[in-house]
């Protein structure tokens, strides 16, 4: 076998290598937003910092994700009118929706159940900051010593924006749901990783084969 075919199958190997790897890691954590319109936005304050106005909507979810760009966002209803629809105005202070997604069954830490997601009025002085307004209708609140929050409503008991390794993360989400059948895929519903680089591997091979068997035959002639 040529120096340019090693070299292609050794490719081919170190590809199936690296496609195993377990990508990066994610958090588990309560990620802050802002409604604008009909739309989340991340927020670029945390919320012992930010100070919403009158009327304003902000949510907040509880998941696992690696950072701001895949951040789950809050689920259920965020209209301020029907969110404080039984809140009603009082002079000398601000209205602020609240929306609490405390997460699917998968993204909890072991041994916990999230609560069902839900809305607040908070009703508050004009100064007041969002975690003020959390503290009013979702206490009892946890921080960390770096004035992280860690949990809303109690959840979760534990932990505080802790490092989730992907197999950590798949086993905790098999763990949540019933064992998948003999012969299923991958935890995405696709083709796992090891069917794709299996491909590879035959592929390369076959493919290796040939030309050999090719430049073998143009030899002989």
């Amino acid at each position: 076998m040529t120096r340019r075919v090693v070299l292609f199958l050794l490719s081919a190997f170190l590809l199936i290598g690296t496609a195993g790897q377990a990508q990066a890691a994610g958090y588990r954590y309560w990620s802050f937003w802002d409604r604008d319109g009909g739309t989340w936005v991340y927020a670029t304050q945390g919320p012992s910092l930010a100070r919403p106005s009158d009327g304003d909507v902000q949510g907040f979810r509880f998941a696992v994700s690696e950072d701001s760009g895949d951040a789950a966002q809050p689920r259920g209803t965020a209209d301020f009118a029907s969110i404080c629809a039984k809140t009603p105005a009082e002079e000398g202070r601000k209205r602020v929706a609240l929306v609490l997604d405390f997460g699917t069954a998968s993204d909890a830490p072991s041994g916990e159940t999230p609560p069902a997601p839900r809305t607040a009025c908070a009703r508050v002085s004009p100064d007041a900051t969002t975690a003020d307004a959390l503290a009013a209708v979702a206490d009892p609140l946890r921080y960390n010593t770096n004035a992280l929050l860690c949990a809303i409503a109690g959840y979760p008991k534990t932990g505080c924006g802790e490092q989730v390794s992907q197999q950590e993360e798949r086993q905790e989400k098999e763990d949540s749901t019933a064992a998948p059948e003999e012969g299923s895929t991958s935890d995405d519903g696709g083709p796992s990783v090891g069917l794709y680089a299996g491909i590879a591997v035959v592929a390369a091979l076959a493919g290796a084969a040939t030309w050999q068997a090719r430049r073998r035959r143009n030899a002989t002639r």
